[in-house]
């Protein structure tokens, strides 16, 4: 019932959380027939995902205006902009159209993720329950069971314009239910100068929203490859590295939901990663497929809590007219792990091979915890004592 309750308590965040996994899923699931379709090479096709990410994370930045312009409707919009930026891509036919969606794609995209985890911080700070965790997890799900429900559409011959126009559908629905009552009061922001912006925490925070993101992409980018390359598993053992981390980490942040209420935020965030670390460890050093599937599993398992908790606590320990522009500054500092990622583990890889990129990553995620969780502690105690 405790659970039923929490999800009716964040229906409206959580709508969020479930047409951006939605969108993305669906997406990434007919990638291969998107990029036939525009005669892109992997080269340029990279080149353009990456201009077309830069829009996601200026909107993260730029949120808190996307707030003031559309109140109630910024959340909605944003939404659909993403679905409708998306759905251009299927119907595209050439490159330059195909980029300016996927921007439109990704603005919306940017916005919707900050404006729903404020959405969430602001229904935590109302109703004392934590409940990020749990967004965060349906957002795994989601995009688990889209990325299904996507390959079976294509196994029944449905274009990416059929398929996005169901989520188009999807974001309307989805909008209705994220949309706010005229009559109930959205969270203030202040916009002056000297808006009272703890800026160590917010970057201390991101860092370790950056560090999370950076384990999760480096493993579900790389992990297909690691196992059929280093290892050498076939596709379908290749394939079965990023469906484990999704699933352990949807059942991650399921169990990160009920367990928030009992254990102490930062404690919490240093024990997930040393497990998340160890994981990666493991992935390094397997020497057979089954060991490196538990290093994958256990990396999920631990990397999964650790964003949704930094941003709870973000949005826990600044003031309330803070929370907009404290939110979105530690996302778009933690999405750049997307762009640090593939380099990273590309040249380490080069260099020493790809086992020693998991281990580069669980080195910095260790280094990121033992230097960042202390001030973090120690800022969190200052305020107390100041407020």
């Amino acid at each position: 019932m405790s659970l039923l309750a929490d999800l009716w308590l964040s229906r409206k965040s959580l709508a969020g959380f479930v047409i951006v996994g939605a969108a993305w899923s669906s997406y990434f699931a007919q990638m291969p027939v998107i990029k036939a379709a525009i005669g892109a090479s992997d080269g340029v096709y990279g080149a353009v995902m990456l201009l077309a990410s830069l829009g996601a994370l200026a909107a993260m930045w730029l949120a808190p205006l996307a707030h003031r312009l559309a109140g109630r409707w910024a959340l909605p919009l944003g939404a659909m902009l993403m679905c409708l930026g998306m759905l251009g891509a299927g119907l595209s036919a050439e490159i330059i159209a195909f980029g300016v969606a996927m921007t439109l794609a990704s603005v919306g995209a940017g916005v919707t993720d900050v404006l729903a985890n404020v959405r969430v911080s602001e229904i935590e700070a109302r109703s004392g329950r934590h409940l990020m965790n749990l967004n965060h997890a349906m957002f795994s799900f989601t995009y688990a069971g889209c990325a299904l429900s996507t390959g079976i559409m294509r196994e029944a011959d449905w274009s990416p314009a059929q398929v996005f126009t169901v989520l188009v559908g999807l974001a309307v629905v989805s909008g209705w239910i994220m949309l706010e009552a005229r009559t109930r009061d959205l969270p203030e922001e202040d916009t002056s100068p000297d808006a009272p912006l703890p800026h160590l925490l917010v970057w201390g925070v991101g860092a370790l929203v950056l560090v999370a993101f950076l384990t999760e992409a480096a493993s579900e980018g790389w992990s297909a490859l690691h196992l059929e390359r280093t290892l050498g598993g076939g596709p379908a053992e290749g394939a079965l590295g990023p469906a484990l981390l999704g699933l352990s980490m949807g059942i991650g942040r399921l169990s990160g939901h009920f367990l928030s209420d009992r254990l102490p935020t930062l404690p919490f965030i240093t024990v997930a990663s040393v497990v998340a670390a160890g994981g990666l460890l493991l992935v390094g050093a397997a020497p057979t497929l089954m060991m490196a599937y538990v290093g994958f599993a256990l990396t999920g398992l631990g990397i999964s809590v650790v964003a949704p908790l930094a941003l709870a606590l973000i949005g826990r320990i600044v003031p309330p007219k803070a929370r907009l522009a404290a939110i979105s500054r530690a996302s778009a500092l933690g999405y750049a792990a997307f762009f640090i990622s593939p380099p990273l583990m590309g040249f380490t890889s080069e260099l020493f091979g790809l086992r020693a990129g998991f281990w580069v990553v669980a080195a910095l995620l260790m280094i990121c915890i033992a230097v960042l969780v202390p001030v973090l502690a120690a800022r969190i105690t200052a305020r107390r004592q100041t407020f």
